[in-house]
């Protein structure tokens, strides 16, 4: 996926006018937010667990390069092949180098980020071989030709009717003429089609939660079974993991399952739990032949070693943008690339730029409810403001931001002239807007009045009521 994160503005301004996308956003507060509560509260140790999974990740990020050639040393023993990828571009050569070697014709994939961030799919498709996703939500975006627009629910924008008319228009060609309506004809219509790649296909791509180094172990977690067919059925199973991944141990790995599916969808554990050890062994009754583990980079090295190393904890539950206030109004497609809410905000620009990204660390009101919600305790309002800063450093920033905020320095680094100011401006406002009690326009503040009033200023300086207020306490 191409980044778009630069038209930011304009995508959020679409989204807010999309009534389909208002109505499905809606359902995070009674869905995904609401479920989150009621299990965490359920958990007298959630807040302990939270603790305990942080001190686990930055452990493991202290030690990352031990934890790494001890999982490479694992997976070989069991069988596997462990191979290294710094970009995007090494990832997809290696994939599709595996798939070539096995003489594949038809590629499935369970849902994966990493193959989202690195363009596995498209790569597949250059390639010539038939890559198709197994992962519902995935599965009617590779039909409509969409990117996900949320990290674990991808679909999330789609309407049923919708969804009707694509499985209508693309399964009609497979024999499924009959236009289905309802949830569960619309879900088992999809079994249908995908049981046919599941029992075809030559090789299995699946992403991994977490990489345990004791064991050499891949976990993934699902809540359609999609991911245990997708790397037991086919000869050929290729797992694709960011190097941020590895845990130590099989306890480490138990905690942080306890966070993300309680954070993600309010689940105690999901439906599917699935550890994967290698290929078949002659004792195993299924499985597959190679298992080949492709460990990516793609910036994550910088980020550890600067004031963003904190991001690399994140387990991708979701739970910072179902509380996002500016995510819940516009959605996952304004952010314009694979990772949305604050927690893309602050990957995108470390991995596509801040001249292409700038736009999203600014996207937000820094209430801090993502980082009151985050498993793992990312401090990710003090992430936000780190980008912002290097945007002014590098003089990213519009010439008129620039202007404005060195005005603004000014005044607070000589807080006489600011007082004595902000007295003449809220009188002058305060006469101007006395008849109505708002402003429907005001210059340099077209981004507020186009969308709502803004009301004038009433009574006193909070400076001045706030003097007064001490001074009734005798102070």
């Amino acid at each position: 996926m191409k980044p778009m994160s630069h038209d930011f503005k304009a995508r959020a301004g679409k989204a807010l006018e999309n009534p389909v996308l208002q109505s499905a956003l809606k359902n995070l507060n009674t869905g995904f937010v609401e479920q989150r509560r009621k299990c965490a509260e359920a958990l007298p140790e959630f807040e302990a667990l939270r603790d305990l999974g942080k001190e686990i990740c930055d452990h493991a990020l202290a030690n990352l390069d031990f934890y790494l050639r001890r999982y490479e040393e694992q997976v070989t023993a069991a069988g596997g092949h462990v191979h290294w990828a710094s970009t995007s571009e090494d990832a997809c050569r290696i994939v599709t180098d595996i798939c070539r070697q096995a003489e594949a014709k038809k590629v499935i994939r369970g849902k994966s980020m990493i193959g989202e961030e690195v363009g596995i799919n498209d790569a597949l498709e250059k390639a010539g071989f038939e890559a198709i996703e197994t992962d519902l939500g995935e599965y009617i975006l590779q039909l409509a030709k969409e990117p996900p627009s949320h990290i674990v629910a991808p679909a999330i924008h789609k309407s049923k009717d919708e969804i009707s008319d694509l499985f209508h228009e693309h399964h009609s060609a497979l024999g499924l003429t009959e236009r289905q309506t309802e949830r569960s004809a619309l879900v088992q219509e999809a079994r249908q089609v995908l049981r046919e790649a599941f029992v075809t296909a030559d090789v299995g791509i699946t992403g991994a939660n977490f990489l345990i180094a004791d064991t050499g172990s891949n976990i993934i977690v699902t809540n359609e079974g999609n991911g245990d067919l997708t790397c037991t059925l086919p000869k050929v199973h290729i797992v694709t993991a960011a190097i941020d991944k590895v845990i130590p141990s099989v306890d480490d790995a138990m905690v942080l399952l306890r966070l993300l599916g309680r954070s993600a969808t309010g689940q105690e554990i999901t439906a599917y739990t699935t550890f994967s050890t290698g290929p078949k062994r002659p004792e195993d009754l299924d499985g597959p032949e190679e298992y080949h583990v492709i460990l990516v980079d793609n910036g994550r090295s910088t980020m550890l070693g600067n004031e963003f190393r904190d991001m690399l904890r994140c387990i991708r539950c979701g739970a910072c943008m179902n509380h996002c206030p500016v995510y819940g109004s516009v959605g996952g497609h304004a952010y314009g690339w694979v990772y949305p809410g604050p927690m893309g905000s602050v990957l995108t620009p470390m991995m596509v730029g801040l001249d292409e990204a700038g736009n999203l660390p600014n996207a937000c009101t820094l209430n801090g409810r993502c980082q009151d919600v985050c498993p793992v305790r990312i401090p990710l309002p003090k992430l936000l403001r780190a980008h912002r800063t290097r945007q002014h450093e590098q003089k990213l920033s519009s010439g008129v931001f620039r202007f404005g905020l060195g005005v603004w320095t000014f005044f607070a680094s000589h807080p006489r002239i600011y007082q004595f100011g902000t007295r003449i401006v809220m009188a002058a406002m305060g006469a101007l807007g006395r008849r109505k009690g708002v402003f429907r326009r005001m210059p340099l503040a077209g981004g507020w009045t186009q969308v709502r009033d803004l009301p004038a200023p009433q009574g006193k300086t909070f400076q001045a009521a706030w003097q007064e207020r001490l001074r009734e306490k005798g102070r």
